[in-house]
């Protein structure tokens, strides 16, 4: 699989460093824009990447790119993945997909029509510690109560309250905690327990009317679920599963699943991951095997719920008053 990188910013860094330890990709190409080619040269170096590109039409005619991996800001998600589709390149793209679950819905109806695998790269599902919780979930009885917490006060709030509005809290860029942190959340939830019967957030605005914390609530048949996002504040993180007969506990942050508790009837076990280890080594194995696959299946499977957690996003910011535009 050769891997073309779209972005030089800290996503991309991350993804770089998870791709040294993951056998059977080679990263041939890298994409800046022409006013940070200094600093993608840099990076060409320190990785050993071949191919650097400031045009991303002309990326797209490189015929020995396989898949781009697109870690730009949110609002440029759906604009360059399609550009990609359409060039017959597969697409993993980093969360949130795209503003508008309609947009998502385009996305993935071009990529069954041209028979393209589309990713969005969400790292909790893919790791140890998602799977331990799957494989425990259903020995804790009937599940009433869900909650989830992932706050970290952001580096970029600072400036934000000083009036210097980076893409996290920049509504146009389509930021907000929603979006960058409670969705980590709200995927595990997802990928547990299907599509909500009904869902409702309140949050905290800042002075542009983004939403810099928020509460999410959620009801699945008999299940109450909880999730909270804030990038105005911080806390431990977790993510608890109450059943009837006993519960399952994410310790820290619920993006990584690196600490996972069991207690079933008073019995606890346990997995945690080596803290050392890049998160992103699980999710990029996986979008690895899925293309060497050559099946479907389990790609659209992602996607499906890719769109159920979009349309929630949407909802969510509808109840608030919250603009992209």
């Amino acid at each position: 699989m050769k891997i073309a990188l779209i972005g030089s910013g800290k996503i991309i860094m991350s993804a770089l460093d998870a791709l040294m330890h993951v056998q059977g990709i080679d990263v041939v190409a890298l994409c800046v824009r022409a006013s940070s080619i200094e600093k993608g040269e840099s990076i060409c170096q320190q990785f050993g990447i071949n191919k650097l590109y400031t045009d991303y039409d002309k990326l797209l005619q490189d015929t020995q790119i396989d898949v781009v991996y697109i870690g730009l800001p949110n609002h440029l998600h759906y604009s360059y993945t399609h550009k990609a589709l359409m060039a017959d390149k597969h697409v993993i793209c980093e969360k949130p997909f795209t503003p508008e679950w309609e947009q998502l819905q385009e996305l993935v109806l071009l990529s069954h029509e041209r028979g393209l695998y589309l990713f969005e790269a969400i790292t909790a599902i893919h790791t140890p510690g998602f799977n331990f919780i799957k494989q425990n979930i259903s020995k804790i009885g009937d599940i009433k109560i869900i909650q989830g917490n992932y706050s970290q006060y952001s580096s970029r709030y600072d400036d934000y309250l000083l009036g210097n509005v980076h893409a996290a809290f920049d509504p146009q860029q389509a930021g907000g905690a929603l979006y960058d942190i409670n969705l980590y959340n709200i995927y595990v939830l997802l990928a547990l327990m299907g599509v909500p019967d009904e869902s409702r957030y309140i949050c905290n605005k800042g002075h542009n009317g983004i939403d810099t914390s928020g509460i999410l609530t959620l009801h699945f048949d008999k299940t109450i679920a909880v999730c909270t996002g804030a990038k105005d504040s911080g806390s431990p993180g977790y993510f608890i599963i109450q059943g009837t007969n006993g519960y399952i506990r994410i310790e820290g942050a619920p993006s990584i699943c690196q600490s996972v508790e069991a207690n079933i009837e008073g019995k606890v076990t346990s997995m945690s991951q080596d803290a050392s280890t890049n998160h992103m080594i699980f999710e990029f194995a996986f979008f690895r095997d899925q293309i060497a696959s050559k099946e479907f299946a389990i790609c659209h499977e992602h996607l499906d719920l890719a769109i159920a957690v979009s349309k929630v996003l949407n909802k969510s910011r509808n109840d608030v008053g919250i603009s992209f535009e």
